[in-house]
Parts: C-alpha cells; sequence; structure tokens
C-alpha cells in the first residue's frame, strides 16, 4: 500500500522496483516525482552545451560520447522519476552503467596518442556492460545495480586521484571540487533513504516551497550531475 503522503496520478500505479522518499504527485498529476525529476536538468542542459562545444572544438569522440552518456543518463532519470514506471527505470539505471564505462575509457586514455582506440579495454568494458545488463534484466534487484555502478565509480576515482596526485597536479582542485561535489550527493542520497519516514513527516509541518528543499534525493540529482560535469572538464 502506498504512503498515506502519496497520490494517484496520470500514470497509474508504480511498477518499478525502487520507489523514492517525495511523495508521489503531489506537486502534479502528471508527474509522480516532481522534484526528482526537474532536477535531472541538470544532468541535460550542460552536458548538451559541453558536446556542442566538444564538437565546435574538434576533439576526440571519446569526449562527445561522455557528454551524451551523461546526458542520456539525465532523460532516463526524467523518465523514470516522471512515471515510476518499471520500463522507465532501467532507461536511468543501465545507461548509469554505460556512461560510467566511457567515463572509465577516457580516463585510461587520457595520456594516449591522438586517434588511437584501446580495442582491449574498449571491450572489456563492453562485456562488463552487457554482463550486468543480462543479469540485471533477469535479477531484477536494486543492490546489484548499485554494487555494479558503486565498482565502475570506485574505479573511476582511483584513477583520477593517481592522475591529479602524480600526472597533473595542477589539476588538483578541480579534480577536488568534482569528487566533493560527488560525495555531499551520495551522503544526501543516504539521508533521503535512511531518514526518508521523518523527512515526509516534516515536509508535512513545512510549506510546500519550504519542504522543496528536503528532497534530497533531488539534491543527489543536482550535486552527483554537477560532479560529474566537472569530472568530463578534468
Amino acid at each position: 500500500m502506498a504512503p498515506a503522503a502519496d497520490r494517484e496520478g496520470y500514470w497509474g500505479p508504480p511498477t518499478s522496483t525502487l520507489e523514492w522518499c517525495e511523495e508521489n504527485y503531489a506537486v502534479s498529476y502528471y508527474i509522480a516525482e516532481f522534484w526528482n525529476t526537474v532536477s535531472n536538468l541538470i544532468f541535460i542542459l550542460p552536458p548538451i552545451y559541453g558536446a556542442i562545444q566538444t564538437y565546435k572544438d574538434g576533439l576526440e569522440k571519446r569526449y562527445l560520447a561522455a557528454y551524451l552518456c551523461l546526458t542520456a543518463v539525465g532523460l532516463g532519470s526524467w523518465c523514470f522519476h516522471m512515471t515510476l514506471k518499471y520500463e522507465m527505470q532501467l532507461l536511468d539505471e543501465l545507461p548509469m552503467i554505460y556512461s560510467c564505462c566511457v567515463f572509465v575509457y577516457c580516463l585510461y586514455e587520457c595520456f594516449k596518442y591522438k586517434n588511437t582506440v584501446n580495442y582491449p579495454l574498449l571491450f572489456l568494458l563492453i562485456t562488463y556492460s552487457f554482463v550486468v545488463s543480462i543479469v540485471y534484466l533477469n535479477l531484477k534487484e536494486p543492490v546489484f545495480h548499485q554494487i555494479m555502478y558503486g565498482t565502475l565509480v570506485s574505479i573511476i576515482v582511483l584513477r583520477s586521484v593517481y592522475i591529479v596526485l602524480w600526472v597533473y597536479p595542477w589539476l588538483r582542485g578541480l579534480g577536488y571540487t568534482s569528487l566533493t561535489v560527488f560525495l555531499m550527493g551520495f551522503f544526501l542520497w543516504n539521508v533521503d533513504n535512511i531518514f526518508c519516514d521523518k523527512l515526509r513527516a516534516l515536509r508535512e509541518k513545512m510549506p510546500p516551497v519550504v519542504g522543496a528543499v528536503t528532497q534530497f534525493h533531488a539534491w543527489w540529482h543536482i550535486l552527483t550531475g554537477l560532479g560529474s560535469y566537472l569530472h568530463i572538464l578534468l
């Protein structure tokens, strides 16, 4: 049974394996989780700008792929939180894996000669994405996805720390800013999950606009979207 604060909306009962702390259809009849939805603009607009600039500057296609993958994550997450349908959940979660694989490729190719392709690494990352996708589609266990995603993020963080400590120390400010912003988002993601009942009770006593500030999953989108964009710049 849905929590009392949730309402019925345009997309019908949720079919996703996950629901977040934001009250369903509290703001709009057409958007299940309003703040969790619109906060995805941070994943969509800046990366589109970055992709355009990458194309204009004639940079390598791997950077264009990184920006476009981040945009795909934002669009998928928008659809998921707007509908809370299982198919849209996959459109959110699977691109998270694919985009991280692109980031890993970019980081491990940052010292290469221009216009060369690391086929062994490319094969490994494509295989990882394929296996994770097949297992997750059959298992339908969110924890599995979170572990696989967390594994890729850990690789990205370790590689980035190595780069800014030992190779390009003048990039430490950008690297640490990106990491700090991302970790702040991860912290709020956990707060949203652990203290959801208390947050919902608190929001019932607050004006709607003020209560929106306590939508910590939306803050997770904003902070991780910004952190990811900064990381592509790195």
